[in-house]
């Protein structure tokens, strides 16, 4: 057995977790030695009592490491151990990394390229749905990779804003690869995925959700992101918990929402203790110092009105609506019914027309063509 298998295995094993890895490789040497070693000498190690040692000592009785393995790579799904070079930097840091990453899709480069982990409640309002899918999709088109847990409600409409916008986003299961939770959110999963982002897992292939593994799986979330914006959460949302952990060496924002709504006293106790206040994306552009344009666009010297031979390297999205502004300003719903673009992509090509300069929206939100002197 090499110790890349080593990890696996002992992943795999209940009561086995990074202090306990630890400590084994401390007494043995390796991961692969420790599962060679007799229950008396699993014994003499500190934190290991008569169940982890015999568990450990008999641990093909309960678990089959060879069939995980292939089981994972015909669900299409790498493995990434602390033995292997692809495992994510960022998460080899965690005080408690995970012994084993499942991986389904591609991740990106965390550390190299920014992200923004948004997380919420799962009994959301209108305005939390609201400016979660607009936060998000401003993010994902300022080519912020979004981290969340593919939980129902803020969760859910993160992804989905990132995947509409055809923007990588990774999601960070409580519980296995083949046991994904909600099931309503299979179909998610399957287009982050064929996006270009990640839906990963540090739990075995089976292993289902639990109370205790939802809060394991948000450390993992506050990790990979280089911020965490709460756009919605009540006063004992599992959001806060993410935002406690990124506050460690992270940066925390939040939404505020009104005062008589329960799901807004998270976010209003967070602003209290110092977390940035959002309103809007140049909040968070400002409190995380980018300085980022669009990947699809190459802006060129800011044009003192609309022309449409000034736009042809812009997506036939963005010149339709364009077109459609140079003849007056108009308003979200009058933009979709003359572009026909869907909600979604059309949300998206906004938000990446403003932060080129392209366009402008008020108050009213309602948009027009940026003017310059």
């Amino acid at each position: 057995m090499t110790d890349r298998e080593g990890c696996i295995t002992l992943n795999m094993i209940s009561g086995v977790g990074y202090a306990k890895y630890r400590a084994l490789c401390d007494a043995f040497g390796s991961p692969a030695a420790a599962l060679e070693v007799s229950e008396s000498d699993l014994l003499s190690v500190p934190g290991i009592g008569p169940q982890l040692a015999d568990r450990i000592a008999h641990y093909s009785r309960d678990v089959d490491p060879v069939g995980e393995t292939a089981f994972a790579e015909r669900a299409g799904v790498r493995i990434l151990t602390l033995y292997d070079d692809a495992y994510p930097e960022v998460l080899r840091r965690l005080y408690d990394p995970p012994l084993a990453l499942y991986v389904r899709g591609t991740l990106p480069e965390f550390g190299v390229r920014k992200s923004l982990a948004v997380v919420g409640t799962r009994r959301m309002s209108r305005y939390g749905a609201d400016v979660t899918r607009r936060l998000a999709a401003d993010a994902a088109a300022a080519g912020l990779v979004i981290v969340s847990g593919l939980a129902l409600g803020v969760d859910t409409v993160a992804h989905r804003a990132a995947v509409d916008a055809g923007r990588p986003t990774v999601a960070v299961l409580g519980g296995g690869l083949a046991r994904v939770h909600p099931q309503e959110n299979v179909p998610l999963a399957r287009a982050i995925v064929e996006t270009g982002g990640a839906v990963i897992s540090e739990f075995p292939m089976r292993f289902p959700v639990n109370r205790t593994t939802f809060p394991r799986r948000n450390r993992i979330v506050a990790r990979l992101a280089d911020a965490v914006l709460v756009t919605e959460a009540g006063a004992d949302s599992g959001a806060l918990i993410t935002a406690d952990l990124a506050s460690e060496y992270n940066l925390v924002m939040a939404v505020p929402g009104r005062i008589d709504n329960p799901q807004a006293s998270g976010c209003h106790k967070l602003i209290k203790s110092g977390a940035t206040l959002v309103e809007s994306f140049a909040d968070i552009q400002e409190a995380m110092q980018l300085d980022l344009l669009p990947l699809d666009f190459n802006v060129s010297e800011p044009e003192a009105v609309y022309r449409a031979d000034g736009v042809s390297d812009l997506p036939p999205e963005a010149r339709k609506i364009l077109d459609a502004l140079a003849v007056r300003e108009r308003t979200f719903d009058e933009l979709a019914a003359e572009t026909g673009l869907d909600a979604g992509s059309l949300n998206a090509t906004l938000s990446m027309l403003e932060l080129a300069l392209k366009i402008v929206r008020d108050a009213a939100q309602t948009y027009s063509l940026r003017r310059f002197e």
